[in-house]
């Protein structure tokens, strides 16, 4: 029972951070992403969308980990495990650019600007 809340838990918060509803990057990642990119661009001046981008990736790549993990955790047992295919990770990675080159347009258009 633990290993099923442990990966409902992972799963959830997986879900939360990964791309797959318009939602989770409007409400989630982006602003994750930003309060990222406006840290780092106090430290390191000029260097907001960069560390936007990044921050943004990492916040999808981690979402898939973690609800990947999440789920087989909760859906399988140790014998059942399916690997995450090819086909699914360009489909991830093709979204993530997607993404990506929306902020990048934000941003070079002055929509999205560091708070400082």
């Amino acid at each position: 029972m633990n290993k099923k809340l442990y990966g409902g838990i992972l799963g959830t918060i997986g879900f939360l951070l990964s791309p797959l509803s318009w939602w989770n990057d409007l409400f989630i990642n982006f602003p994750i992403a930003y309060i990222s990119a406006c840290a780092v661009n106090l430290i390191f001046r000029g260097a907001f969308l960069w560390a936007f981008i990044v921050s943004y990736w990492i916040t999808n790549v981690l979402g898939f980990i973690l609800l990947q993990k999440g789920l087989e955790n909760t859906l399988k047992d140790d014998s059942e495990k399916k690997k995450y295919s090819w086909k699914n990770f360009l489909r991830d990675v093709l979204l993530s650019l997607a993404y990506s080159l929306l902020i990048v347009m934000l941003v070079k258009l002055g929509i999205i600007k560091p708070i400082i």
